[in-house]
């Protein structure tokens, strides 16, 4: 005789009561919340039914009791990491992306250079915003993917390290990141915030500045909702435990004069050697500030650590550290090809979409995960807002190993100056538009 099968579980909720509930404007329960993202991870909770939940939120939003339970939520569904064992503080940076936002790149070494250390765990880009990952790669023999014993070790010898997040954090939000991609329900700001923070909480560094940025070639183009997500996203921080700050950013127009992998890590080079783009420069030091403060470095002179080599020596040490060949030529592109001016003038506008898709073309992104990208493809601008230009002057140069690419890349990128009669004045760009804590 043999024994009958057990009987399945009996679920405390059904999901179609919760999916009615939000769907009715009412708020979730914390029981109702901590099931559904547990059952979803299970897959008792159908894609569809997830799918369902999420355009309800999108509607209907979610009070801040809520995100933080959510958020929460999606942290038990997995690992934590924990970086109390390091003789040094820990402070990390998010950024939500953008067009040449190149800035973790010079800035995890230069705030390493104060004895913090920096737990950067980042990702690849999609679409037009580049991944950081992607850019690191363009350095031979770098690699992303770092075992948990192998980053605390280089936390304490480099302080700082650039990698893979673990598949062990946050898997919920894996699953409901890769949904939202494809049901219409990317910009609610509950599931934003909630994925980011879910993410950065379970990472376990003790402090967090987060860069959001606004305009064209940002995620947030409208300046009220990165606000709105700036502010959800400080306080599902702070509620965590975690001192939290967020710098709202422009991204009206690329950051710096590059926009592509291998292009990207030669202006962070510029930048950490005491040079580099005036705006790149301006970001990265006010980053730098607000993750020192709140590791506990008071009034940080990050200026002069760019100037003194005190910040190259610890990118070298970071990438050495990952088998990266820190003295290595970077990857030149195949095929160069320039856009010209065709007619006088100053730049009063540079369009951050259009120079980020033209980079995305020319093989710098990738339009599904899992695609391959060219290390020395992208944009190099040469005609940035406030610089003057006469007919036949290049405005920027397309690079790509792919030369069937370049058309397209071009017809993206045309039109994306805005100029105006010689000398009128150009108010300067303010990156950083608010600081909210």
């Amino acid at each position: 005789m043999t024994d009958a099968p057990a009987a399945p579980a009996v679920e405390p909720f059904d999901v179609v009561d919760v999916i009615r509930a939000k769907r009715d404007g009412h708020r979730l329960g914390d029981e109702q919340i901590d099931w559904v993202i547990d059952a979803y991870t299970r897959g008792v909770v159908a894609e569809q039914q997830m799918a369902a939940l999420a355009m309800a939120i999108f509607l209907r939003g979610m009070e801040r009791h809520e995100i933080a339970r959510w958020t929460h939520a999606m942290i038990d569904s997995g690992e934590r990491m924990d970086f109390s064992a390091l003789s040094k503080p820990t402070t990390d940076k998010h950024s939500t992306g953008g067009v040449g936002d190149k800035i973790t790149l010079p800035l995890a070494p230069l705030v390493a250079s104060y004895g913090v250390a920096v737990p950067q765990l980042s990702g690849r880009g999609l679409g037009h915003t580049g991944g950081t990952l992607d850019k690191l790669e363009a350095i031979p023999g770098w690699r992303a993917d770092l075992s948990n014993a192998e980053m605390m070790a280089q936390l304490e010898s480099a302080g700082a390290v650039i990698c893979a997040a673990g598949s062990g954090l946050a898997p919920a939000d894996k699953k409901l990141y890769a949904l939202r991609d494809i049901t219409g329900t990317v910009e609610a700001i509950p599931l934003i915030a909630s994925s980011i923070m879910s993410k950065k909480i379970a990472e376990g560094t003790a402090a967090l500045t987060l860069d959001v940025k606004t305009g064209a070639g940002a995620f947030m183009k409208d300046e009220a909702d990165a606000r709105e997500l700036a502010s959800t996203m400080v306080a599902l921080g702070t509620d965590a435990g975690v001192r939290t700050v967020a710098l709202l950013t422009d991204m009206s127009a690329p950051l710096g004069r590059t926009a592509g992998n291998g292009l990207e890590v030669r202006e962070s080079l510029e930048v950490l050697a005491g040079g580099g783009p005036a705006d790149v420069v301006e970001l990265t030091c006010a980053l730098a500030r607000e993750m020192l403060e709140a590791a506990g470095v008071r009034d940080p002179d990050v200026e002069a650590a760019l100037a003194d080599g005190r910040a190259m020596d610890s990118w070298r040490a970071m990438i050495s550290a990952q088998d990266g060949d820190v003295d290595a030529p970077l990857p030149t592109a195949k095929h160069v090809e320039e856009i010209h001016a065709t007619e006088d003038g100053v730049v009063t506008g540079l369009d951050a979409m259009g120079v980020g898709v033209s980079a995305w073309r020319l093989g710098a992104g990738r339009s599904r995960p899992g695609e391959a990208v060219q290390a020395a493809a992208g944009v190099e601008i040469e005609a940035h807002i406030g610089d003057r230009v006469r007919a036949g002057d290049v405005l920027a140069r397309l690079h790509t190993d792919t030369a069937e690419r370049m058309p397209r890349a071009i017809e993206a990128i045309t039109g994306s100056w805005t100029l105006a009669a010689p000398g009128t004045a150009v108010p300067a760009r303010k990156i950083v538009k608010d600081r909210i804590a």
